[in-house]
This record gives structure tokens, sequence and C-alpha cells, in this order.
């Protein structure tokens, strides 16, 4: 299982769509405060809202608590980072932090981890992507790598009988 951590998220859609995202694919969901939005808020919910016992979410004061409760390998993803999304190998179990919309991961933290800081290459002079097709991007990314251990790889149309391949 990967976990991806929102660090001080703002906009609830972004947090409601990440939360399914993370339902989907079984990772958990790490927020950590302060949010810009109360988790019972109606927009949240409303992005997943028939997902939400499939999540395992976990709130943090602060981002020195998440630190404490949970050693592992992490990874920073940053518009700032030097390597590209697809250049690490990721693993079950990583960590994969993202900053706030409007400023993204601190600076210090990133400075303390070069090594460990990713991007997702786009176009000069565009700013960012939305913060939840960031996750999705790198979520998938890291599962592809990881043989998408425990997901349907294969669908069947309406009409098909039998198991799905």
């Amino acid at each position: 299982m990967f976990h991806i951590v929102l660090v001080e998220p703002e906009i609830p859609q972004n947090t409601g769509n990440i939360a399914r995202t993370c339902a989907a694919t079984g990772a958990a969901l790490h927020l950590i405060e302060p949010l810009g939005f109360s988790i019972d808020d109606r927009q949240l919910k409303r992005a997943g809202l028939d997902y939400w016992h499939l999540l395992q979410v976990s709130l943090y004061p602060d981002l020195g608590t998440f630190f404490a409760r949970n050693p592992g390998r992490y990874y920073y993803l940053s518009t700032k980072a030097p390597r590209a999304y697809t250049e690490a190998c990721f693993a079950d179990g990583d960590y994969l932090l993202f900053g706030r919309e409007t400023r993204g991961l601190p600076e210090s933290l990133l400075a303390a981890n070069p090594e460990r800081c990713l991007r997702i290459p786009m176009r000069e002079g565009a700013r960012s992507l939305n913060l939840s097709n960031s996750v999705a991007v790198t979520v998938f990314e890291a599962l592809r790598q990881t043989g998408f251990r425990g997901l349907q790889e294969a669908g069947r149309f309406a009409g098909e009988m039998g198991p799905a391949r």
C-alpha cells in the first residue's frame, strides 16, 4: 500500500478527489493540519461519497507529528524538484508527500531532502497541475512500477458473461 500525504491542503474538492483515488487504489490518506476546510465539509464528501467506507484516513496536527508516527521512505512532489517522478523506484509502503495548493511543500523540507524530491514534467511556463491530478499521476506510476498488486486490471463490457480478465 502506498501512502498519500497532503500537507495543509486548502481546497475541499481536491482532497475529496484525492480521497476517491486513495479508496480506488488502496492507498492510505494522511492529512496534515491546518486544513483549509473541515473534513465534514459537504464538498469534500461529495467528491468521493460512495467511496468513504473504502478509505483509510489519518489526521495529524502538524508535520513533525506525522514524521514521528510514520517512519518510512518519503518522496516529496514539487514543481521545484530536479528529477522526474518516473526516475524514482517506488516500493510498496512509500509515502508520497504533496504540499498545499497555493505554496507547495516547505522549501526547507525540499532542501533537506533533494534526492527524494520529484516533479511531474510540464511545458515551460506552466505553473503546475491541479493537486488531485498530480496525486493521481504519481500514485498510478508507483502502482505501475509495483505491478498493480491487489487491483483489478481488466474490466468487462456490460453484455459479457464470466469473470473479468
